[in-house]
Parts: C-alpha cells; sequence; structure tokens
C-alpha cells in the first residue's frame, strides 16, 4: 500500500545491548577473559602439583570436573559457543604465534577432524581408565598438555590449526553450539555484497602492508557462514569488519543446521564429511558411556568381564567397553539408515546415514547436558570450602574462614533430578523433530522414519535408566 513502510522484524543483537556491545566491541575483550581463565589454570596447575591428594579437597579435582563442565553446558545451551572466546589455552599460543611466525600448511594428509575425533575417543577412555576426576595431579598434566599442545601446534602451522584440527574441548563446543541460541552473523547481506576487500576472512592491513587485525582463522566467510560448526566466538571478524557489519545475534536453535546438504563457509556439506559424521555419532555414544560409567551396574558388568576375559587390566576392560558401545551404536545408526533407505525404497544406506546421523546432536548433547549438570547441580557449592581450603594451605590463615565443608549442592536432588530429565527429554524432542524435517524435505513417509525414531526413543529410555541409577557424586566428599 502507498506511503506504508514494511517492518522487517530482526533477531536481537548482543552488540547492541550497551554494557555488553561495548565490552564485545573492546578490542581487549577477549584477552580479558581469556587471562581470567588462565590465573584460574594456574591455580589448577599448583593445587594439582603441590596441593593436597584428595580430589574432593583440591582445586584441581574439582574445578574442572564439576564447575568449568557444568558451566560449559549451560553457556552453551542459554548464551553460545562463550568458553571458546575465553579459551586460556590460546594466550601461549600467540606467543607461539610471534616467535615463530609459522608459514605452514596443516598437513593435507590429516584433514578435517581426523585427529581430534582420535583425541576425544583417548582422552575419555583415559578418563575412565585412569580415574582422571579423582586424581589431580593426573589432571594437572593433563592441562599442562593441553597448553603445550597449543603452544606447539601453533608454532608449526599457521592460522588456527590447534582450536580448527587438534583440540577435543573445542571439538565438543562446537557440536554442542549447534544447539545455542546465539551466532555470530552479518546484518545486512547487501553490504557484504558490495564490499570489496572481504577484511572479516582476509584480515585488515595498513597502507605499508601491517596486519592491523586479523580476519576469521578458522577459513569462516561470514557471508556464507552457516550456523556455529567451526565458530570459536572469537569475534575477529567483528573486529576486521570495516563496516560494522557482523554481531551476534539471537537464532532458533539448530534453525540454520537443519539441512546437512547446505553448502557451508570452510565446512562445505556435511554430507561430504565422513569426518565431522563419525564426530557426532563418537559423542553421542561416549555421552552414554560416559555417564554409564558413573552408575552401579557398570562395575557389576566389568567384574563380569574381567572374570570372562581372566585380565583385572582396567585400561583393557575400559576400551573394550568403549568400543563395544561405539559399535553398538554405529550398527543402529547404520541399520536404521538401511532400513529407512529400503522402506522409502529411495537412495542407499550410506546417502540416509549422511543425512539422517547429525539427528543425533541434540538427544546427545541432551545426555551430556544433563549429565555435566547432575554434577554440577549437587556439588556448586563446593567452590566455598575449596578455596577457603586453599587459602589455610598456602597461608596457614583461615582468611576467609573455616572450610565448610557441608556446603556441596546447589539444588535439592529431586530438583536435579528433574532438571536433567528434562534437559535429556528436550534433547530427545529436538533429535525427533530434526527427524521429521528431514523427512518431509525427502517426502519421505513417517513409516520410512520409524527405524530412526525408534534409535532415538531406545537412547532416550537408556539415557532416563542411567539418570534413574545411584550416580557417583564426584567432586564433594559424599562421592
Amino acid at each position: 500500500m502507498t506511503g506504508e513502510r514494511q517492518l522487517t522484524l530482526r533477531p536481537p543483537d548482543l552488540l547492541a545491548i550497551p554494557l555488553v556491545g561495548r565490552f564485545l566491541r573492546w578490542r581487549h575483550a577477549r584477552t580479558s577473559a581469556q587471562t581470567v581463565l588462565l590465573l584460574l589454570a594456574l591455580l589448577l596447575l599448583y593445587d594439582g602439583f603441590f596441593g593436597p591428594s584428595l580430589a574432593p579437597k583440591n582445586v584441581a579435582g574439582v574445578l574442572p570436573w564439576v564447575h568449568w563442565r557444568g558451566l560449559v553446558v549451560l553457556s552453551l545451551l542459554l548464551l553460545g559457543n562463550w568458553f571458546c572466546f575465553a579459551c586460556p589455552f590460546l594466550l601461549p599460543r600467540r606467543l607461539a604465534q610471534r616467535w615463530f611466525r609459522p608459514r605452514r600448511a596443516w598437513p593435507s594428509r590429516l584433514p578435517g577432524k581426523w585427529v581430534a575425533v582420535l583425541l576425544l575417543l583417548v582422552f575419555f577412555w583415559a578418563y575412565e581408565a585412569f580415574d582422571l576426576w579423582a586424581s589431580p595431579l593426573l589432571t594437572a598434566w593433563v592441562a599442562l598438555a593441553y597448553f603445550v599442545g597449543a603452544f606447539v601446534v601453533d608454532g608449526l602451522f599457521r592460522g588456527a590449526a590447534f582450536c580448527k584440527h587438534v583440540c577435543p574441548i573445542g571439538q565438543f563446543n562446537f557440536v554442542g553450539s549447534l544447539l545455542s541460541p546465539t551466532q555470530v552473523t552479518i546484518r545486512d547481506p547487501a553490504i557484504c555484497t558490495s564490499c570489496r576487500t572481504k577484511d572479516c576472512i582476509r584480515g585488515r592491513f595498513s597502507s605499508q602492508g601491517t596486519l592491523l587485525q586479523r580476519g576469521c582463522e578458522l577459513g569462516l566467510f561470514q557471508p556464507r557462514k552457516v550456523g556455529n560448526l567451526d565458530c570459536t566466538f572469537c569475534l575477529d571478524c567483528i573486529h576486521a569488519c570495516p563496516h560494522g557489519n557482523v554481531g551476534i545475534r539471537f537464532r532458533l536453535p539448530l534453525r540454520d543446521e537443519l539441512d546437512p546438504e547446505r553448502n557451508r563457509s570452510g565446512i562445505g556439506p556435511l554430507t561430504g564429511r565422513t569426518d565431522w559424521l563419525l564426530l557426532v555419532v563418537g559423542l553421542t555414544a561416549i555421552g552414554f558411556l560416559n555417564a554409564f560409567g558413573m552408575v552401579s551396574p557398570v562395575y557389576r558388568f566389568l567384574s563380569w568381564l574381567s572374570h570372562a576375559l581372566g585380565t583385572s587390566n582396567e585400561a583393557v576392560l575400559v576400551a573394550i567397553l568403549f568400543a563395544g558401545g561405539l559399535a553398538i551404536l554405529a550398527v543402529a545408526v547404520v541399520g536404521a539408515s538401511w532400513l529407512t533407505s529400503r522402506l522409502a525404497r529411495r537412495g542407499s544406506t550410506g546417502w540416509v546415514t549422511r543425512r539422517f546421523a547429525y539427528t543425533l546432536v541434540p538427544l546427545g548433547f541432551g545426555m551430556w547436558a544433563a549429565h555435566y549438570l547432575f554434577h554440577f547441580f549437587t556439588g556448586a557449592l563446593t567452590i566455598v570450602p575449596l578455596f577457603q581450603s586453599f587459602i589455610l594451605d598456602v597461608t596457614g590463615r583461615t582468611l576467609l574462614g573455616e572450610p565448610a565443608w557441608r556446603l556441596a549442592s546447589l539444588l535439592s536432588l529431586q530438583t536435579t533430578s528433574d532438571v536433567v530429565v528434562l534437559v535429556l527429554g528436550l534433547g530427545a524432542a529436538g533429535s525427533l523433530l530434526w527427524t521429521l524435517w528431514l523427512g518431509r524435505q525427502e517426502a519421505f513417509t513417517l513409516g520410512a522414519l520409524l527405524p530412526w525414531i525408534v534409535v532415538h526413543a531406545s537412547l532416550f529410555l537408556f539415557g532416563l535408566w542411567l539418570l534413574a541409577q545411584p550416580m557417583e557424586m564426584r567432586g564433594t566428599l559424599l562421592g
């Protein structure tokens, strides 16, 4: 109608919030956040190497396994990938880049996520096999290895090689951020179309050729970036864009990730990425296995397995447990894909797998979140006596008062149980809706989708059974 103005509703932008936006636009925002976590990491290293050996009384025995993990999943579900933004391991890495000025590209023989997938499997196997949660000393060594790994990898290879190809924590955050309510994205596509410099990806240089601001080191070109995969929220693109056309907008979780055939800058179509597929399936399986490792039935199973094989080597037994769990889920995924392709009379088993395996993400991350939030809510207040004890050990004085070891739970056990079941249920609902959406896109009948619905339902019921079991209170004196 003449004279009428057409209103376009745009999602809110974090950078438009006065104090928050001002901080995030500050050039040293990330460094300041990383410095805070670096100080906590140094505290963890000190207490891990020199503090008490009893894990619930040691910063290295509690902070990473109770508070950090719980806050990571809360951040991913409620805010975004802000722990990659504040990652302390990248501060020493900056020194490596300045000292060595790496020019080598990441080896083409180790593309994508293959190294990270292997490290994820090794880490979670070691977590259970060597009881990392119960050993502050081993935890400190793992943290130190992380600092050294980031320093060495990014001292040898240009760009953000450690974040993109190596870091297991980063891959966990990338997958979890599919469910995040925010993403770094452009504001006005027309401005990007007319832009000639592409500073968001290339970086901004002075007239003498000096780099003033990095572009995206993970190779995500903002106009063609889709969702949060591979995005560390480093905000380099925001600082590099000369037009101020990059923001941090709220969004409906999963909205941009539903179509695995969509071409993504820096990644390509997910249907062509076997490494991403294995990362998703592996993380889903380990999410349930990790929770299974903390309930009493696992000890009966491992005892039976020990007698059956004639070995008491825990590392071997846990490796068999993990291999078996991964194999079961892999068979379920391939079997569901085979049945769906036959019932739909369309496509091959591999074709279906490469589309529908990603629907495991909401349910798999729901299991991770439910598990980690259980430990967080039952042990969040241990931070108080933990630091009281640390100050007492270091200074010999009760400057923060006598350690109040009675403090542990943030919520009642019943409330915590209700919350984690709700989180798992929301994950299952997300997987179901994603499956139905894909089925509609491919014109599949509900009957053809039934195998995948059965897989999701089975995992959901297994997750409910796990959450109903008495779980070890790791990180507290109750555990």
